[in-house]
């Protein structure tokens, strides 16, 4: 069993900007956004990137969440039916590609991290045979529970990582400063207790991700004139 600083050097290592995973190739819709005139500062970045993290609580995250644990009951099957349903919840061709290409890219390290872990081989194998999307929370869902870290520390890292990926995008595209950034990170870290307490609790049926805007961002994104971020 890893010890408690051990785990806490995975959960940090696995919550990195520069896990090799490719999140540095998304904005998640803000690249439109910006260049369109609707987020053009620090209090508008906020409130995008608040709205982001809202979507991804109840959907991804609750994934991500019900995944870990089927992945502790070594219910494979159900891990393949979360694997689909989430991607069924996609509404643009970004979001879905985003997930596929960082869960695939997850899943490739993950074999290489845990080399005998017998889930993570059978899932790459699945994901490359196409038998599974291979979305990313899910994967991320294997490696933590591989890693022995627990579902609150999953969700602490995925939610994060929705955020993380926004801001720094923003630094890029957007009037805002590294305190800034920061600050807003701080700020989102103050609710994520609520949204972990009300995910916890929810099934496939219960997620929800009504949050149109995001997806009108990012279906303008696929024909959008800016090209800084994947599309």
């Amino acid at each position: 069993m890893a010890s408690d600083m051990t785990r806490l050097l995975h959960l940090l290592q696995f919550s990195d900007s520069a896990f090799p995973v490719g999140t540095f190739s998304f904005s998640n819709g803000l690249e439109t956004a910006s260049y369109e005139g609707l987020v053009t500062d620090a209090d508008t970045l906020e409130q995008f990137t608040r709205s982001a993290v809202i979507q991804a609580a109840y959907s991804d995250g609750v994934a991500a969440l019900l995944a870990h644990r089927a992945v502790n009951r070594k219910a494979y099957d159900e891990i393949v039916n979360i694997d689909r349903t989430i991607m069924l919840f996609k509404m643009n061709a970004e979001s879905r590609m985003m997930l596929q290409r960082m869960g695939k890219k997850l899943a490739e390290l993950g074999v290489r991290l845990f080399p005998e872990s017998e889930i993570l081989r059978r899932w790459l194998s699945d994901i490359n045979a196409g038998t599974t999307p291979g979305s990313y929370p899910v994967a991320q869902a294997i490696v933590f529970a591989e890693a022995g870290l627990d579902e609150r520390q999953l969700y602490t890292s995925h939610q994060f990582g929705v955020a993380n990926m926004i801001v720094s995008a923003a630094l890029r595209c957007v009037r805002v400063s590294h305190y800034d950034t920061q600050l807003i990170l701080m700020h989102l870290s103050d609710e994520i207790d609520g949204h972990f307490e009300l995910a916890s609790k929810m099934t496939l049926d219960d997620m929800n991700s009504f949050v149109p805007e995001m997806d009108i961002f990012a279906s303008l994104h696929e024909k959008g004139k800016m090209r800084m971020f994947m599309n």
